[in-house]
């Protein structure tokens, strides 16, 4: 069987998934000498990410063919290399995801974290609170009319401690928010979620939103952040500050019918990004190199 050869600048779960397939080989990088001594082989597909360095140019312009994330990266892996679009594809990221029971879990998260089942679920937990946009987030949720709702804030134990020497700002607050440390499956938090906000800065394809559609939350992100792509009119900031957000917000707690309809539309198309989505989508990629 003829292998197909990949190599990435970094992995990620659809490749450790993909590299136990029998028809896949990953280039191994050479040591020292040998570089010195044969010629660079390039893979069949090379999967890029990040930043567009030397080494990277090297390996888009001579693999068959480039897996990016997102179409704004596409756009400027086109931009920067000059080769044909047709070599470069798109799978944007995998979100890793179990299939649960959302009603057991979201009774199990209200009744541990002493939540009223009337209220409903805002909901903010990020790498990086500070580029996230973890203040615009609280500011956000100031502004929100809606009174039967909570805040929930998940981080690292340092995370959370920084933040607390913030709050003293949001004294309106302090009833609603729920601070979780170093929480052990934070999916469970997504599930109980009814509204997901992420008010970043950041460029690089967040898969919180995705995880958040997948289990059934309204979502909201800037449009600097690339998953802008799959997200809806509705659920873009056009920045981190979007005051627009808030009357969004309040009108979409209170229409249960609509918020309903919301979550199950974003569930269905976060289908599209589980890894056995993602893995069809690149071994037809493979079969067809």
């Amino acid at each position: 069987m003829q292998k197909t050869t990949i190599s990435y600048k970094s992995k990620n779960i659809l490749i450790d998934e993909l590299i136990k397939q029998s028809n896949i080989e990953v280039l191994k990088e050479k040591n020292f000498f040998s570089k010195l001594f044969s010629k660079k082989e390039f893979p069949d597909i090379y999967f890029h990410s990040g930043i567009l360095d030397d080494e990277s140019i090297e390996n888009i312009k001579n693999s068959k063919i480039t897996v990016v994330n997102s179409f704004t990266l596409k756009d400027e892996v086109v931009a920067k290399t000059k080769i044909l679009q047709e070599r470069i594809k798109v799978i944007y990221p995998t979100i890793n995801v179990k299939t649960q029971n959302i009603s057991e879990i979201r009774a199990k998260v209200f009744e541990e974290l002493k939540i009223d089942l009337a209220d409903k679920i805002i909901f903010f937990t990020a790498k990086n609170f500070k580029t996230s946009g973890i203040k615009e987030f609280l500011d956000i949720c100031s502004n929100i009319d809606y009174p039967n709702f909570k805040i929930i804030i998940a981080g690292t134990h340092q995370q959370v401690n920084n933040l607390k020497f913030q709050l003293s700002k949001y004294s309106s607050l302090q009833e609603k928010l729920i601070l979780l440390e170093n929480y052990k499956n934070i999916d469970e938090i997504f599930i109980a979620s009814d509204i997901f906000i992420l008010p970043t800065y950041n460029k690089s394809f967040s898969t919180n939103i995705l995880k958040a559609m997948y289990y059934e939350c309204v979502v909201f992100v800037t449009i600097q952040n690339d998953v802008k792509e799959v997200v809806d009119v509705f659920a873009s900031m056009n920045s981190p500050t979007d005051s627009s957000i808030e009357f969004k917000i309040d009108a979409i707690l209170s229409a249960q019918d609509d918020l309903n309809l919301i979550k199950k539309q974003n569930a269905d198309l976060a289908q599209e990004f589980t890894l056995q989505s993602n893995l069809e989508k690149i071994n037809y990629i493979i079969e067809n190199v």
